[in-house]
């Protein structure tokens, strides 16, 4: 086995291959779902990109970084309510809020460390979450509807679906390049140095504060982006949003793809989004041959199914998803090591 053929990079090189071409597969089939599906995962998994710059190679646990999705989804929202529907507008004033937000958020936080980062963050997020459900002009707790969708003065339609899906697969890319460079650069390099000892770090001349406050608000940035196209995808937005729940979704994804690795949350977003879809259908088909009447309701069930799932995997698969396929990788390099001995 080459060192290109592993079973990693297989399944890397078919994910990207399978997502670039699923419009294809719902052209053939007209299966339009998997369309839906397949671009909330590609959204989703660019939030959890984001997270893992911070969680993953800044080992910062942020448990309010959904507040940033939904600052981006009402940013791109509330303009569309007052009028204001060219994207050329839109997504900057997201990016811009989210950055202005995380810059806030990142500034008093990170002064502090372990359960107190966690819960600063935390703290940051249910504010902003209490705010959009007491903006009765736009909504409230009942959400708000987007009026249209962005415009781009006609050079992208993302009425289309298709067209969106390929938009968001761009953009999830151009976040996944934009971490590996950031990762491989010096500013990455100090980053993971900080979360492995930010003490020593500091003691050799480096600026631990403003390094970290970076790459806080960098995460911010890309998952305000990610909050304006969930916007336009779901066309509605709702304080729900940045509920801690939906941060802790986030979180998920990066621990089951894998912390630290580049397509980690990717793997991660997939792996969990797909379990959230077919895994009451899963457990009802299951237990419909032993009692047909509760089958229904034993699929409400599925997350006392998906939380030992979940568990297995921390405490059996380390590394998660990508920490497997490098496992895999290695015993067939030994392997293959060994046949050549």
């Amino acid at each position: 086995m080459t060192r290109a053929l592993t079973p990693r990079n297989l399944v890397t090189a078919a994910l990207l291959i399978g997502l670039a071409l699923l419009p294809l597969y719902v052209a053939l089939t007209g299966d339009r779902f998997m369309l839906t599906l397949f671009t909330r995962i590609v959204i989703l998994a660019m939030a959890a990109v984001s997270l893992n710059l911070i969680l993953g190679y800044g080992g910062m646990m942020s448990f309010g970084h959904a507040a940033y999705l939904g600052l981006g989804g009402y940013t791109v929202a509330i303009l569309s309510f007052e009028g204001v529907h060219s994207g050329f507008i839109q997504w900057p004033a997201a990016i811009a809020v989210s950055a202005l937000f995380a810059l806030a958020v990142g500034a008093l936080s990170l002064r502090t460390r372990g359960v107190y980062f966690i819960m600063i963050t935390l703290a940051f997020a249910q504010m902003a979450y209490y705010l959009a459900s007491g903006m009765a002009r736009y909504g409230g707790d009942d959400g708000l509807s987007l009026e249209a969708r962005s415009t781009f003065a006609g050079l992208v339609n993302l009425s289309n679906k298709t067209t969106f899906y390929y938009v968001c697969l761009i953009l999830l890319f151009a976040s996944i390049v934009l971490v590996w460079r950031l990762t491989n650069s010096r500013f990455g390099m100090v980053l993971q140095g900080v979360r492995s000892n930010e003490t020593r770090m500091g003691a050799i001349g480096y600026p631990t504060f403003r390094y970290k406050l970076t790459g806080f608000v960098i995460a911010g940035t890309l998952c305000g982006l990610s909050g304006a196209l969930i916007a336009n995808h779901t066309d509605f937005v709702s304080p729900s949003m940045m509920f801690w729940t939906r941060s802790g979704d986030l979180i998920v994804m990066v621990v089951l793809g894998g912390m630290g690795t580049l397509f980690g949350p990717v793997f991660g977003a997939l792996a969990l989004l797909f379990l959230e879809q077919f895994l009451p259908a899963l457990i009802s088909a299951a237990v419909r041959p032993i009692n047909p009447a509760g089958a229904a309701k034993a699929g409400e069930y599925w997350q006392l199914v998906l939380g030992p799932l979940l568990l297995f995997v921390v405490l059996f698969a380390r590394g998660g998803i990508d920490g497997m396929l490098r496992s895999l990788s290695r015993r067939g390099a030994d392997a293959e090591k060994a046949r050549h001995d």
